[in-house]
């Protein structure tokens, strides 16, 4: 017995629970991309699959519907993919395990994937059914908007007519978003030289327990971002007690908010208790800072193996410990324009050392494009100083807002017809693929909207189930409006 079975609506909770059985992680989504040719193939509709396993599919109009304008339903096929430590599923191979609880739909021990897995079950329960009224519909559904909009940039839109779409890839029911923040993504290389350990002992210094997030919607919830603890962390220790680096990493996604960083240091012996007390008195001294919003930072560390010839040098710790301390991270500015509203950040989000060199990925976002490229500045100048290079990849344009939408005002007169209240037109700090589609499509109209998703991109996702009922009634009467 399938786990949503008994959920309405039916279709879409059958098909939300059919990708959430196909891996579907940024970068491995051959499995899902071939589940949705295979269903436009088995009803006879017209489907294109490209190079990077984008998908389009073409479903004719309803009767009487043939001379509505056509509409886009858009969304993205691929999830970020986070688990647990304790977590024994492998996100490349197996199925998400679902859980009801309540109102909400989770996965045990990983993140759900309701971003931005629940816009494609709604285009498949439509695009499956033979009693819903709407115009043609095109529905395009993208890959690897999670790691820079990679499936976005690449797909040709050549062959649709539709000047309208429906993005639906927003996370809060009674919102409709209407412009967005444009983003890139930054790597920073910087150098390290190794040598022989010489005779001392090693220690793993974990962070953890912190909250995380997304780092668009939740970047200005101030949540403790685990590789800057981290980084900070050590300078202070290493301020008194001297130590040597040989590893350390952190975080899973540029654009989540970590949770998780560690290091292995390597300690002279004598220095072993003095090191854990400071550890242990800095613990204490952010559990302080941060008790109202982090209830369950941990800072621990605990005895660790590492091989002879892995250990940087005392000119390569100092680099690399002051450059996390002053990387910058976080909010950078907040809209004069729109009260409340972040306008640019960039979230630290991925920290790994190689051989010769650690890698710190930051995702960087801003509705002003001459902005982002400031902020961008800033990372390729601190990086240069410390002797190392950056690359940019992932870039994407913002989404402008546009007075004029009529999509946007047929919305708000509907939704106040089908729940009797307003729904509320916002712009969005985070990355939308709608940008990159109106730059191919010229003069198209868009609107985001979506179910509540809580805690998107972490292990404690949870999606409502009454939500995603509400908005696929809203999703129907605005496919039935003419």
């Amino acid at each position: 017995m399938r786990v949503l079975e008994n959920l309405e609506p039916k279709k879409v909770f059958y098909y939300f629970e059919e990708i959430c059985s196909i891996p579907h992680g940024s970068g491995n989504l051959d499995g899902i991309s071939s589940y949705l040719a295979r269903f436009a193939q088995d009803r006879g509709l017209f489907h294109v699959r490209d190079a990077s396993n984008n998908v389009i599919i073409v479903k004719e109009a309803s009767a009487g519907y043939e001379s509505v304008p056509p509409i886009i339903l858009q969304g993205h096929m691929d999830m970020v993919a986070v688990k647990k430590n304790d977590c024994d599923i492998d996100l490349e191979k197996d199925p998400l395990r679902l859980k009801v609880e309540g109102d909400l739909i989770r996965a045990e021990g990983t993140s759900l994937g309701g971003d931005d897995g629940i816009a494609v079950a709604y285009i498949l329960a439509i695009l499956d059914s033979e009693d819903i009224m709407h115009p043609r519909i095109e529905a395009v559904l993208t890959t690897d908007e999670e790691v820079g909009m990679e499936g976005a940039t690449a797909i040709d839109l050549s062959m649709l007519r539709a000047k309208r779409m429906l993005n639906i890839d927003s996370e809060e029911e009674g919102i409709l978003l209407t412009s967005c923040a444009g983003g890139m993504r930054t790597d920073c290389h910087i150098p390290v030289t190794r040598e022989t350990d010489q005779g001392g002992i090693f220690l793993k210094v974990s962070v953890g327990g912190l909250l995380g997030g997304h780092s668009g919607t939740e970047i200005d919830k101030e949540h403790s971002n685990a590789i800057k603890l981290l980084g900070i962390t050590l300078q202070q220790v290493h301020s008194r007690i001297p130590f040597r680096l040989a590893d350390i990493n952190g975080g899973e996604k540029d654009n989540a908010i970590p949770r998780e960083a560690s290091a292995v240091v390597c300690i002279a012996k004598d220095n072993r208790n003095d090191f854990i007390e400071e550890l242990k008195r800095i613990e204490t001294e952010e559990k302080n800072e941060k008790k109202s919003k982090e209830k369950h930072l941990c800072i621990k560390a605990e005895e660790a193996e590492c091989s002879a010839e892995s250990v940087m040098d005392n000119n390569s710790t100092d680099r690399v410990l002051a450059f996390l301390v002053l990387l910058p991270n976080g909010v950078q500015a907040m809209s004069a324009d729109i009260e409340g509203l972040v306008e640019t950040s960039l979230n630290v989000g991925i920290l790994r050392t190689c051989d010769s060199e650690v890698i710190a990925s930051s995702a960087i976002r801003s509705a002003i494009e001459t902005a982002k490229h400031k902020v961008n500045l800033q990372l390729q100048t601190l990086t240069k100083t410390f002797g190392g290079y950056t690359e940019t990849h992932g870039e994407y344009p913002g989404w402008q807002f546009d007075p004029e939408s009529k999509l946007r005002s047929d919305m708000v007169r509907i939704y106040r017809e089908l729940f009797g209240k307003e729904v509320r037109v916002e712009a969005l700090h985070a990355g939308l693929e709608c940008g990159i589609m109106i730059s191919k499509i010229p003069g198209l109209d868009c609107v985001s909207f979506g179910p509540d998703i809580f805690d998107i991109h972490t292990t404690e996702e949870r999606l409502s189930i009454s939500s995603t009922a509400r908005m696929w009634d809203y999703l129907l009467e605005i496919l039935k409006s003419r």
